[in-house]
């Protein structure tokens, strides 16, 4: 499977951005995709993840209650919705697949890699 991450920009804090993740190939509706983020000097770390049958979202602390997690299997996009956004989510955001099942949070049990976008956050 081949993902390609958009949506991407620079916004003040308090703004509104959506990423999107699209997959091609065969049978994505079989994988589960998380959204990762990684700051200059920082480890990667998990943002969101949603399961293969569009159930059990997860989030990460720090963005529960302002980013949500959808996917539409029709069009095989991921969307990452972000509200209130803040200074601190500024970052390179990158969309991944597993067939893993379950809480997947850690950057290795997702195979499957998109490219990143660029998120930066003004205060």
């Amino acid at each position: 499977v081949q993902l390609q991450a958009s949506g991407g920009g620079s916004v003040q804090a308090g703004g509104s951005l959506r990423l999107s993740c699209a997959a091609s190939g065969r049978a994505f509706s079989m994988y589960g995709v998380g959204w990762f983020r990684q700051a200059p000097g920082q480890e990667r770390e998990f943002v969101a993840s949603i399961g293969w049958n569009g159930r059990n979202a997860y989030y990460a602390d720090s963005v529960k209650g302002r980013f949500a997690i959808s996917r539409d299997s029709t069009r095989n996009t991921v969307v990452l919705q972000m509200d209130s956004l803040k200074p601190e989510d500024t970052a390179v955001y990158y969309c991944a697949a597993t067939t893993t099942t379950g809480q997947v949070l850690r950057p290795y049990e997702y195979p499957y890699w998109g490219q990143g976008t660029q998120v930066t956050v003004s205060s």
